[in-house]
């Protein structure tokens, strides 16, 4: 059986989305964590700010927090499917253990 450990995501998302987009589009993250059979699901925003230099036309992001318990594959498998969310400007995973 595969072990699972503790995750924290940090996710870059485009300036352009609303407070309600943005709950949404976690919301719909945090199923797809729940799919993966993920638990201790968190979503934190850190609200809009200024990055350090333009990253695809942008000056800010929102930045998202989501902490989770999970197996190695799982975590692989919910990062390469942020890969291909247009609205993901950056993301970095760590491990929590």
């Amino acid at each position: 059986m595969a072990t699972t450990k503790n995750y924290e995501m940090i996710i870059l998302l485009s300036e352009d989305f609303n407070d309600n987009e943005l709950k949404n589009w976690a919301f719909e993250y945090a199923q797809e964590l729940q799919k993966l059979n993920a638990s201790e699901i968190s979503v934190i925003s850190r609200g809009k700010r200024l990055l350090a230099y333009t990253i695809t036309r942008y000056k800010k992001a929102n930045f998202i927090q989501i902490n989770f318990k999970s197996t190695a594959k799982s975590s692989n498998v919910f990062s390469n499917n942020l890969k291909f969310d247009q609205n993901v400007l950056r993301y970095s995973v760590f491990n929590k253990n």
